[in-house]
């Protein structure tokens, strides 16, 4: 019996979702509704500004475009399931949608902090070499940037995905979270998942953690260059560390995550999966106010967009 239990590999799965009664799942709905709501529109605000003015074309805008295009694939690759899970306990999901949804998480994510490091060397290169500015951000120069970090992340998460795909499992078809994360889907393989975790880690530091810190040293060069110069920013000082600060919450949060499943702990699956949820929904609302919003040409068109939608309203 027990050989025939090890041949069989599920091929459709349950996210179990937050623990409790119908009614607070209910409940929960309401605030993770909300900043889906908010995640959605802001970032679709900012996409649709920046691309219909021309003077916002310059290289930050596009990045906080490219952004704001990223945090929105993210929320909706699994915010509506999880949605629809606390409100009418749809929790079905085969094993490839379940793949390709962690495909989708993981490498966007992944692609988050990449952008930060390309909008961290924009800065670098507008205050430490303003005179070389256009020569380094010409797209040519700048595409070895994109290039390599983006074939790194490819790399790795289509590992990380191919070695779920190879594994069988036949402990259990639910998934012990809202939305398939690699170490909840993998722990219910039969087979040993050591080169799994491996890999999960190898990821975690060879991309996001690498990242953050390179992020980190760039703006390091700029506070030294503004330092030596004498031009002392109050405005540059104030939006990196509020950067860094972001960043670093996030990527305790994401480790938090990341090592509860690989560290014994007492956490009770509803936290680990409102950490996990958190991490990566409440950047997609906070990103576009951020690195959006606070920059004082995209606020200015936003202001503008909504007097000329009120005017038309009041007429």
């Amino acid at each position: 019996m027990a050989s025939g239990w090890q041949n069989i590999s599920h091929t459709d799965f349950i996210l179990s979702g937050f623990s409790g009664p119908k009614e607070w799942k209910q409940l929960l709905f309401i605030p993770f509704f909300l900043l889906f709501v908010m995640s959605v529109t802001a970032n679709s605000m900012i996409i649709f500004i920046i691309l219909s003015h021309r003077a916002l074309h310059s290289p930050m805008y596009l990045l906080i475009c490219v952004m704001a295009f990223v945090d929105l694939v993210i929320a909706i690759s699994f915010v509506p399931n999880m949605l629809l899970n606390l409100l009418f306990n749809w929790n079905h999901i085969s094993l490839i949608g379940c793949l390709v949804q962690m495909f989708c998480i993981h490498f966007f994510t992944s692609v988050q902090t990449t952008i930060l490091l390309w909008m961290a060397l924009d800065r670098f290169y507008a205050i430490c070499t303003p005179l070389h500015y256009n020569e380094h951000m010409r797209f040519s120069a700048f595409l070895k940037f994109v290039i390599i970090p983006m074939l790194r992340n490819a790399v790795f998460i289509s590992a990380i995905v191919g070695l779920a795909r190879s594994l069988s499992y036949c402990q259990s078809n639910e998934i012990k979270h809202c939305f398939c994360e690699h170490m909840a889907l993998v722990t219910l393989a039969c087979g040993p998942i050591y080169v799994n975790s491996v890999v999960g880690l190898c990821g975690v530091f060879f991309i996001s953690t690498a990242d953050i810190l390179l992020i980190a040293l760039s703006y390091v060069r700029i506070f030294v260059s503004l330092f030596k110069s004498g031009r002392s920013s109050q405005k540059a000082f104030s939006t990196c560390i509020t950067h860094i600060i972001v960043m670093f919450v996030g990527l305790i949060m994401a480790l938090t995550s990341f090592l509860s499943y690989r560290i014994k702990n007492d956490m009770s699956s509803n936290s680990h999966m409102a950490i996990s949820t958190m991490y990566l929904l409440v950047p997609t609302c906070l990103n576009p106010i951020i690195y959006g919003i606070r920059t004082k040409e995209i606020r200015q068109q936003v202001i503008k967009a909504i007097r000329s939608k009120c005017g038309q309203m009041s007429t």
